[in-house]
């Protein structure tokens, strides 16, 4: 089986250090444990990226355990394209802009 590749689009990577920041503000330590619950999303990504919920037109997302957090993605051929990392309880165009 082909390797498949992970992009990370630069807003999804600007929102994950301001998620980490904001909980490291709160607690010391919290930031990591935030971002060990990315890594092990991205990798479950990875493994089976068509067991998350489809939200729209090809487009899935990703819970985070722990955090109220949605891994936004896209998997076309060999690439999964993480486009956000968003709060939950943000509207839903906040997301949908990001899509192409």
């Amino acid at each position: 089986m082909a390797a498949i590749e992970l992009i990370l689009a630069p807003e999804a990577e600007e929102d994950i250090a301001a998620a980490y920041g904001w909980y490291e503000d709160r607690r010391w330590g919290l930031g990591e444990d935030f971002l060990s619950a990315i890594d092990a999303a991205l990798e479950s990504i990875r493994r089976r990226p068509d067991m998350h919920a489809t939200i729209e037109d090809g487009y899935r997302r990703a819970l985070l355990r722990r955090f109220p957090y949605g891994v936004f993605y896209e998997q076309l051929k060999g690439t999964i394209t993480i486009y956000g990392v968003l709060h939950t309880s943000l509207d839903p165009a906040k997301w949908h802009h990001r899509m192409p």
